[in-house]
Order: structure tokens, then C-alpha cells, then sequence
């Protein structure tokens, strides 16, 4: 294409430059106007999560987009992409967040066999059978814009969402929980 456009102003001099200009002027217009006129009520969003109990959650996903896996009491500087939000809040916005979740992360530190031993794969197959996989679908706040999903795991398996470009800590955001909390000894139902 641009050997073509090259040899169209070669042969027919300034006059065909500037035939070349306006076409590229009026297609920018063009672009620009539509993009105007349709702009999308959905927006791409980072996805990151912030764990707050002693369980390892291995994988996680809001609404199908998948989230970093979360050590005990970590979170926030893995985001992956990319979940959908609406570019503005509509009442009754929800998120499924679907999660597996390790009780005992710290476990094979423990043990006696040689890492990645036979001995080592079984008792990992064991532990795996203590994984527990969760699904729940929660209200998302309130948001004036849209922003990257933040997902924070609670204790008793409580899960909360925002979809702002507010900033955990900045005192506007909904969820400023601790990042070490404790899990009570009997969770409410």
C-alpha cells in the first residue's frame, strides 16, 4: 500500500500529495466522529485480588475473567487481564466470583519427603483433596468511573468487588479491611 501511495505522489507531484492529505484528513474525521457517536458501554478492566485470611486462593475469576493466584494475606500487585465493567454504575450491578482455596498453604513445608518425590506427589495428592472450590455472586458499589476489578477475600468466605478507579487505602474506597484477618471460630450462616 504505502509503494503504491508512494509512486501515486511521485507521478502526479504536490497535486497528488495533497489529494493524498485530504483523503487521510477526511478518513481521520470520519473515525473520529463514529467513535464519538458509538462509545462503548462496556470497558476492558484489569483484574487483581487481595486475600485477606490465611488460606493460599490458588485461582480465581470474577465474572469468567481470571485473577492472579493469591498467597496467605497477599495481594494487589498481580493484575491480569482483562474483565469487563460497564463504563457507568447501574443499580443492581453484580459480580460471580468463582474461587479454589487452599486451607493449609504452608503444609508441605512440613514434610519429610525430598520435594517433588513420589513420596512428595502423593502426599500433595492428598493435600489437594482439602481444596475447596467456592462460588457466590455479590453486589458491586456504587462507582462514578469505572475502574479495574478488585476482588478482596474475607474470612468465612466472604467476597467483596469494586469496579472504581479508586485505590485500596485512599479513604473513598469501599473495602479498606485489614490485610491479616482472623477467622473466626464459627462463621455466620
Amino acid at each position: 500500500m504505502s509503494g503504491l501511495i508512494m509512486k501515486n505522489f511521485l507521478t502526479n507531484g504536490q497535486f497528488g500529495f495533497l489529494n493524498f492529505v485530504r483523503v487521510c484528513l477526511l478518513a481521520a474525521g470520519v473515525l473520529t466522529a463514529s467513535a464519538c457517536q458509538s462509545e462503548s458501554k462496556m470497558l476492558g478492566a484489569s483484574v487483581t485480588g487481595y486475600n485477606h485470611t490465611s488460606a493460599a486462593i490458588n485461582r480465581f475469576s470474577v465474572n469468567g475473567a481470571g485473577g492472579p493466584n493469591l498467597g496467605a494475606h497477599q495481594g494487589g500487585g498481580s493484575k491480569v487481564c482483562c474483565g469487563v465493567v460497564p463504563r457507568r454504575w447501574v443499580p443492581g450491578l453484580r459480580a460471580i466470583v468463582e474461587w479454589e482455596k487452599d486451607p493449609d498453604p504452608y503444609a508441605y513445608g512440613k514434610w519429610p519427603e525430598r520435594p517433588y518425590s513420589d513420596a512428595w506427589r502423593k502426599r500433595m495428592a492428598e493435600h489437594k483433596k482439602n481444596y475447596s472450590r467456592h462460588k457466590v455472586t455479590v453486589e458491586i458499589p456504587q462507582y462514578s468511573i469505572a475502574g479495574s476489578l478488585k476482588v478482596h477475600f474475607l474470612p468465612c468466605d466472604q467476597v467483596r468487588v469494586s469496579a472504581d478507579n479508586i485505590k485500596p487505602g485512599d479513604p473513598r474506597y469501599p473495602y479498606n479491611y485489614p490485610m491479616r484477618m482472623e477467622e473466626p471460630k464459627v462463621c455466620p450462616e
